[in-house]
């Protein structure tokens, strides 16, 4: 019995150093990358761009918050994932803002910086979603920082495809189509994972 509780013990213990390992790297990563774009986002006057950075420092306080979750109970990941489900919502909300601003005040953004950085957070989120690809489905932690991950992926390629309708139609539509659209999965992302958390803390007799 003695025998069997260690290897259990010492199973869970590698469980949260793989975790925290990962968790650490694509914590940096998102860091470096929200500052990186988002400066270039203010210089190119893109929105979806922002939005872009936005979810990357969404990411990074996710991860952040991820790793202090690791190592706790069942009821502390399930509040931990519904403050990250309420970080997209945050992130949802200042995009529509900045598209209202730009529908106000439109101006038309560099589609050269959108496509450059929009392809650097391709590969850098590339990285990261595979990295967490191992832990998708461990825990309602780790399966709530793959599904922000995921969502990365499909925001970079997003970017990537405004920046040529910028290029194409001269126009700042794409640019705020494109960020509405963001803000739509990040809204739906943020939903999910409330409802996941949500779903997890009353198994679990926490809220």
């Amino acid at each position: 019995m003695g025998g069997s509780c260690c290897e259990n013990n010492c199973a869970v213990e590698a469980l949260r150093s793989r975790q925290k390992g990962t968790l650490v790297k694509v914590l940096w990563i998102n860091a470096l990358m929200f500052v990186v774009i988002a400066g270039a986002a203010l210089y190119g006057k893109s929105t979806a761009l922002l939005s872009d950075s936005l979810d990357n420092l969404g990411d990074a306080l996710t991860y952040g918050l991820s790793l202090y979750a690791v190592s706790q109970s069942m009821q502390a990941k399930a509040r931990v994932a519904l403050f990250k489900g309420g970080l997209i919502f945050l992130a949802a909300s200042v995009v529509i803002g900045q598209v209202i601003w730009k529908l106000i005040y439109p101006v038309v953004p560099s589609y050269e910086v959108m496509s450059v950085f929009s392809l650097a957070g391709l590969a850098a989120n590339g990285v990261c979603l595979w990295l967490l690809w191992q832990h998708r489905a461990e825990d309602i932690n780790m399966s709530s920082v793959f599904e922000c991950s995921r969502n990365d992926i499909a925001s970079n390629l997003s970017v990537l495809l405004a920046a040529g309708g910028v290029w194409f139609f001269q126009s700042a539509w794409p640019d705020i189509i494109v960020a509405s659209l963001l803000a739509a999965l990040l809204l739906r992302s943020s939903a999910r994972v409330i409802r996941g958390a949500l779903k997890s803390g009353s198994e679990s007799n926490c809220f």
